[in-house]
């Protein structure tokens, strides 16, 4: 197996005498969707803000593309090669969603000394905008404000985002939150579609979801990993039925 794209070893974040995430030692391969599920509470969240940057931990380190950014700042990681998506949509309601697109390519064709260009109109960072909404199936709607676009469009209009950034690593926070079946199927289309070029961290409480798109699923508990594996062993997992399945398959 090739080196990952992504890696965290004894990662560990407290406040005070909380322990929200404890030892977890993971990665993220090119090619795989790796599930991290638990129920609320059980850090997954937290390990997505280390992991990107946004939080630094209070033990352990974290690996992209074989450095150690464990020090980086969230703008330095993302340049370097890793999206993210959040709970909550985070788009610009009032722009267009080339426009939206467009604002997060600029990050990757920034040109400070030319301060007289308008940067709205820089061919790199809107062609990047444009060939990122079509791989997200949004090339029919630049045009429209996102404020109009229905709940699915918004998520898959962050993933845009994310993909004008021309990441190696994708961080998806429930991205399939709020969905309904038609929705969800478009998502799950789009994220088969994303696999082969990227290692991507999908954090989803739909777990009919996560079964069917997961080539391996990470299990936490107050924090800690309790079962790291292929969907059929997790789904097999005594400990993992026990405390978070339900005790059933």
């Amino acid at each position: 197996m090739s080196a990952p794209l992504l890696s965290c070893h004894g990662l560990s974040r407290r406040w005070g005498g909380l322990v929200a995430v404890d030892g977890v030692s993971l990665e993220f391969q090119r090619g795989q969707v790796h599930a991290v599920i638990g129920t609320n509470g059980a850090g997954k969240s937290t390990l997505i803000n280390m992991l990107s940057g946004e939080i630094p931990p209070s033990a352990g380190r974290v690996e992209l593309l074989g450095q150690d950014v464990t020090a980086w700042t969230q703008p330095r990681r993302a340049r370097a090669g890793l999206g993210r998506s959040y709970q909550r949509n985070t788009v610009f309601a009032d722009f267009t969603v080339l426009e939206n697109c467009r604002l997060t390519a600029q990050s990757r064709f920034q040109q400070p000394w030319a301060w007289w260009a308008s940067a709205a109109r820089c061919e790199k960072s809107l062609q990047a905008a444009r060939e990122a909404c079509a791989q997200a199936g949004l090339d029919a709607v630049l045009e429209r404000p996102a404020g109009l676009l229905s709940h699915g469009q918004k998520r898959q209009l962050e993933i845009a985002m994310c993909l004008a950034t021309a990441p190696q690593v994708l961080l998806l926070d429930e991205p399939l939150a709020g969905m309904g079946a038609e929705e969800t199927e478009r998502m799950l289309s789009l994220l088969s579609e994303l696999r082969a070029h990227h290692a991507t961290l999908l954090v989803e409480h739909d777990m009919d979801a996560v079964f069917r798109i997961a080539d391996w699923i990470t299990v936490m508990v107050n924090g800690a990993v309790i079962a790291s594996a292929t969907p059929d062993a997790i789904r097999t997992d005594p400990a993992v039925q026990s405390a978070y399945l339900g005790g059933h398959a």
